[in-house]
């Protein structure tokens, strides 16, 4: 019981003296924080125990911390990627001003993820939802003024997921009196129906935001942008992962109770389906890596909702299997873009290109990552979308195959444009002082490619994990369902032939040794990194040779109809209805005594005249 207590002691003083080292000694302000993340992380994965728990009141209210097997596989994203993405930063925001606010909002903002973990009751995963969105809000000003804007849409969608979250809250309490997540899901199928709708709706706004579900999502590309790299590789890879959890703890507990239900999540697949569609397109249409990124990840978070909302034992695994590869290949590639914006100081593809002899290790980091986003074997991008593409065909969902099969084509593009963009162009003259990042940041992207090498090759690994959290939650285990799943978990028995597999890597060696020794026997021309626009090959007079940047115009082109539409002008137009509302309200508080005598007047009169109407008298 005491550990739980002790890893937010440490959470909390290490945030505390993180700041007021900032003042004093840059290297005790470091290394406070880094043994801050790291300790706890230790204490965690070895002496907290799955199910144990800690009681205790709160004003006559019983609260409860405690640890679930699915709450673990969220703190592996959470943990690994907020101590891996701590060491980037000390490296990265190196020669900052004020680095021990940024490191103590960084502390407070995987404490308040942990305690969101370890909530077993609604206060306090409120508690600790609200320290989450005010530390990242935080991390999203602190570059200065000119992200108060990005900042405040941050802000305002963060607050209206909050108080959609308390009046879920209230409401919970006034029908059940008790503030457990277990007695609210016991107690919901007797609610009335309109309560069974009214408190998902109400949660899934919440919980929606976080996640970046459409039509929540505007403030996504500019705070993943503007946020520090070293915070959005954890913005975007751990924090975002908190709306998935809430949604599958909390809503998908709740609506698969009743029968009405099953429209519920078909409503929240379609949601995910228009979020991985729209992200897409965004990101293939961005010059610059970061917004590019941004819009990728609320296109990766639309497959995850995808597969909360289509709920069969499969779809479930593999959403919260691209859960933990979104974390490890989307944090190594903001990890990548911050990188490069520290050796380069630009981000936008059209002023940096031809960094692969430059900055070879975060190349090699990039493409392992855009190959896993990609869904390409042998990374585990392909694991995840396997599966989910087999979910929604074992469960009819035709068109949403449709969907997020075109989603996931048109993702190519914006890969080949990252890679291509920074690494492979022609090398400019005015980045020829360019050199690799430090080590402290090239480590942890390294660390995290390898992780989605691993898991592409093992998935078991953490697929076992999973099955094992979801069992917890009443889901069928999917191990011995499916044949595919036999090699998905590690257990091959005599159910594949490795035999074709091992043929097929033997040729393709074979293919490799043959070409190279019969290119070695013919004449070679060698020719510089310039010389790219022909392949090396001599152009002839009648050749048309044509080069473009924007390569994918024409794809942006064809899907024009599907972009002109966004719901920005909606939200704009209805905060400037909601400022003239209050506007009217300013100029009827005018400050005068006699103007307010005179409403008094006025509203008495009223009740005179309606008295009637109003209470049958």
């Amino acid at each position: 019981m005491e550990m739980i207590y002790l890893i937010f002691i440490i959470f909390l003083g290490g945030a505390v003296a993180t700041y007021l080292l900032g003042k004093i000694n840059g290297v005790l302000r470091d290394i406070t924080f880094l043994a801050t993340l790291i300790v706890p992380a230790v204490l965690f994965y070895t002496q907290v125990s799955i199910g144990q728990t800690v009681d205790f009141s709160m004003s006559g209210m019983n609260l409860q911390w405690g640890i679930t097997d699915f709450g673990y596989i969220f703190a592996y994203i959470v943990l690994g990627l907020g101590v891996l993405a701590g060491i980037y930063a000390v490296a990265a925001m190196k020669g900052k001003e004020n680095l021990g606010f940024f490191y103590s909002n960084y502390i407070l903002s995987i404490m308040a993820m942990m305690g969101i973990l370890f909530s077993r009751d609604l206060v306090s995963f409120f508690i600790f939802w609200e320290i989450m969105t005010w530390s990242s809000y935080l991390m999203v000003v602190f570059s200065g003024k000119d992200v108060q804007k990005v900042g405040i849409k941050y802000f305002i969608f963060s607050a209206v997921g909050a108080y959609a979250m308390l009046m879920a809250i209230v409401t919970t309490y006034s029908l059940t009196g008790s503030m457990m997540i277990d007695s609210l899901v016991t107690a919901y199928p007797g609610f009335d129906f309109s309560m069974q709708l009214l408190i998902p709706i109400l949660l899934l706004i919440g919980f929606g935001v976080k996640s970046a579900m459409m039509p929540l999502h505007v403030w996504a590309s500019g705070s993943y942008s503007h946020a520090p790299m070293a915070y959005t590789a954890v913005f975007s890879g751990a924090l975002s992962k908190m709306g998935i959890y809430g949604m599958i703890i909390v809503i998908v507990s709740l609506v698969s109770q009743i029968p009405e239900g099953h429209w519920f999540r078909e409503v929240i697949a379609w949601l995910g389906g228009i979020t991985a569609v729209g992200g897409t397109l965004w990101a293939v249409a961005q010059d610059d890596a970061k917004k590019l990124l941004a819009y990728s990840s609320v296109a990766q978070l639309g497959y995850i909702i995808v597969g909360v909302g289509v709920g069969t034992p499969l779809a479930m695994l593999a959403a919260l299997f691209m859960a933990v590869m979104h974390g490890l290949f989307k944090g190594t590639l903001f990890m990548a873009v911050g990188a490069i914006e520290k050796q380069t100081g630009t981000t936008n593809f059209t002023e940096v290109t031809g960094l692969i002899r430059k900055m070879p290790l975060t190349f090699l980091a990039s493409l392992m990552s855009i190959i896993a986003l990609a869904g390409i074997p042998p990374l585990g991008g392909f694991i995840g979308k396997w599966m989910l593409y087999e979910s929604l065909v074992g469960s009819d969902h035709y068109m949403l195959v449709i969907v997020v099969f075109f989603s996931s084509t048109a993702a190519f593009l914006y890969c080949y444009k990252f890679l291509f963009g920074f690494f492979l162009g022609q090398e400019e003259p005015e980045w020829a002082h360019v050199k690799e990042a430090p080590a402290m940041m090239v480590v942890p992207m390294i660390i995290m490619a390898i992780g989605s090498f691993i898991l592409g090759v093992f998935p078991g690994l953490i697929l076992n994990p999973i099955d094992a959290g979801l069992q917890e939650l009443g889901y069928a285990s999917t191990q011995g369902r499916y044949w595919e799943m036999s090699m998905l978990f590690n257990e091959w028995g005599d159910k594949v032939v490795l035999q074709p597999i091992l043929y097929t890597i033997i040729a393709v060696f074979v293919f490799f040794f043959v070409f190279v020794v019969a290119k070695n026997f013919k004449k070679t021309r060698y020719v510089s990194t310039k010389d790219i626009s022909s392949s090396g090959e001599i152009p002839k007079a009648h050749e048309n040779l044509t080069f473009s940047r924007g390569f994918f115009q024409p794809f942006l082109r064809a899907v024009e109809p599907l972009m002109k539409h966004q719901i920005d002008p909606l939200y704009t137009g209805f905060g400037r209805g909601m400022e003239a509302i209050f506007d009217f309200v300013r100029r009827i508080y005018t400050g005068n005594g006699q103007t307010y005598a005179l409403y008094a007047i006025i509203f008495a009169v009223l009740l005179l005249i309606f008295k009637n109407q109003l209470f049958g008298l």
